[in-house]
């Protein structure tokens, strides 16, 4: 069964439309189960479009589900499955969407600037949605009989892969984000260090003048005592 589907935009990752439908009862548990998977697609939207992920179609496995996508002129498909479901009809599903989201202006799609605001295609991708709900509809058994010898060149993926990648890859920026050539000046900076400096400085130089006074002390003893043999 199709659960969840979300289009996107490549170039800065914004979701444009939606269609969700986890389970048949609004259940809390099943609320918050739509709301996780969807954050996910738009953790994998986020990754396409910082082209983390760069084939243009991919499965993608989390738990007892399968994230499909694809990606058509700058458009990214999205789509949640049941494990089970059969791969090659949901990407004709997402075929589907493509051809239909083509019909629209680009002009149009490029100026949204809200997430989720073109609602006008949430709709259509429910309707479509519709179509490959039962698997066994003679419309989905041609779809899925044609060319049945054929293996889907799709490369399969672990969502904990990629959400292990990307929490790597921060670690690693961070630190080169947060360089600055006044990073060694802003450590003496440190309150910390102005206390000990503080505390410390009177007492150096009270040292260093004993020392010099105890110095001269002696050279005068000293030229003293040659002065009077």
């Amino acid at each position: 069964m199709v659960k969840l589907t979300i289009v996107g935009r490549v170039k800065d990752g914004l979701p444009l439309a939606q269609e969700a439908r986890y389970m048949n009862n609004e259940t809390t548990t099943s609320h918050n189960l739509s709301s996780n998977y969807k954050q996910q697609a738009e953790f994998l939207l986020n990754e396409i479009s910082k082209g983390a992920l760069p084939l243009p179609s991919m499965t993608i496995r989390v738990d007892h589900h399968s994230f499909n996508y694809l990606v058509v002129n700058g458009i990214c498909f999205i789509t949640l499955c049941d494990s089970s479901y059969p791969r090659k009809l949901a990407f004709n599903y997402l075929q589907d969407l493509q051809k239909e989201f083509d019909k629209f202006d680009n002009g149009l799609i490029y100026k949204i600037t809200k997430p989720y605001s073109f609602v006008k295609f949430d709709s259509i991708i429910s309707s479509i949605r519709k179509q490959y709900i039962d698997t066994r509809t003679q419309a989905n058994l041609s779809k899925l009989n044609a060319n049945r010898h054929r293996e889907l060149d799709i490369v399969t993926g672990n969502m904990s892969d990629i959400v292990e990648r990307r929490r790597n890859s921060e670690i690693l920026e961070t630190p080169a984000a947060n360089y600055t050539p006044q990073s060694s000046s802003l450590l003496w900076g440190s309150p910390r260090l102005e206390a000990i400096a503080l505390i410390w400085t009177p007492i150096a130089i009270i040292t260093v003048i004993a020392w010099i006074l105890l110095w001269v002390s002696l050279v005068f003893t000293d030229d003293y005592l040659i002065s009077t043999l």
